[in-house]
């Protein structure tokens, strides 16, 4: 007795993508910077954030353009004076415009944090990086100073070593900012270079013999860019509070020249009763930290893809498809051949019934 098998049918091909036949991927691949900049786009706070910054720079920088008024330029014959057309945000009790004088100081509060934010974040990469590669001495040695600067009250030595380098250039205060600022950075650096230095990238190099200064530099180091990008703009926030604050007691920048924690200190005696001199500095020091703080985490978001912000937010409904009534199975042959499968038939007692 012989079994009869069916005959052996092809497949039926399946639909040709259209990008496939005109020779490209069916899915292009996306960049992660492009990546990075669509997530980024999707936090509404982050662009709100974004758009004051830029907002703040072309004010401090664009600002001065638009006004007669030079920040060392007295009026002599309005000496306290409230906002007016003349004035936009009102005089000093030494005749200076506010205006004028308060974007110069923020042009100054926006340099120092931006250039302290960048050397702090570099001294914590490299200082980190380095310790955790090679280990032994130069871990301890290295571990030991950040402790120690840990432990420094960095305000009070600041504040120390300012009136010693009165009359210098403002570039060696941003130096002591950014000296006393890196050392928790630095730590998360270290712990993270002791994981990374065991993947297989690393060793790969190491066995072809590059130098350790350039694995660190091109293997470990932007395999955490994120983390220290994200560090940046922190660090840009915090120094320009830190700035603020020092400039206020009088250790940071030194006259003539000028920042928004000066403009505050030198117009605090007089802002209970003229309130001006006070609120339009204040609230630009405060527009920059919340800006930077909407932009840090909007960053944080779109570098990192577990974050819930980062994820694609589906603001409409999806309809849900229309269920079908169940159908019989069809045999694959007849599928195959383009045949239709017979209906079944229909007793003839229930056709009556039916009529």
């Amino acid at each position: 007795m012989s079994v009869q098998l069916p005959p052996a049918t092809e497949p039926v091909p399946g639909p040709v993508p259209t990008g496939a036949t005109e020779g490209r991927p069916a899915k292009a691949r996306t960049s992660r910077l492009r990546l990075t900049v669509r997530r980024f786009a999707r936090n509404r706070l982050a662009l709100f954030g974004l758009f004051l910054l830029v907002l703040l720079f072309l004010g401090a920088y664009g600002g001065p353009f638009l006004t007669k008024w030079d920040y060392q330029q007295h009026d002599f014959m309005n000496f306290l004076s409230s906002p007016s057309g003349d004035h936009w945000w009102g005089t000093t009790q030494g005749g200076v415009d506010l205006f004028s004088l308060t974007m110069r100081g923020l042009q100054k509060s926006l340099i120092i944090g931006i250039l302290v934010g960048v050397i702090s974040t570099f001294l914590a990469a490299t200082v980190g990086a380095f310790a955790a590669y090679f280990g032994g001495w130069t871990d301890r040695v290295l571990m030991w100073i950040v402790d120690l600067l840990l432990v420094m009250p960095s305000f009070l030595i600041i504040a120390v070593l300012s009136p010693a380098f009165r009359g210098a250039t403002w570039l060696i205060f941003v130096v002591l900012l950014g000296a006393f600022s890196w050392m928790v950075t630095g730590r998360v650096v270290r712990s993270m270079t002791f994981t990374l230095k065991d993947r297989e990238f690393v060793k790969a190099a190491k066995y072809m013999g590059v130098p350790a200064p350039v694995i660190i530099f091109r293997h470990i180091l932007p395999s955490m860019a994120s983390m220290l990008i994200i560090d940046t703009v922190i660090q840009v926030g915090a120094a320009v509070i830190g700035e603020s604050s020092l400039s206020y007691f009088g250790f940071g920048v030194q006259a003539p020249d000028v920042s928004l924690g000066t403009v505050i200190a030198d117009n605090t005696a007089n802002a209970s009763t003229y309130p001006w001199l006070f609120f339009f500095p204040a609230g630009c020091l405060v527009l920059i930290g919340v800006s930077i703080s909407f932009v840090g985490d909007g960053l944080r978001d779109a570098l990192d893809p577990n974050a819930s912000g980062a994820k694609a937010r589906s603001h409409r409904k999806r309809r849900q498809p229309k269920q079908r009534p169940a159908t019989a199975a069809v045999p694959a042959q007849a599928t195959a051949a383009g045949t239709r499968p017979a209906e079944p038939e229909t007793p003839a007692g229930s056709q009556g019934a039916a009529s």
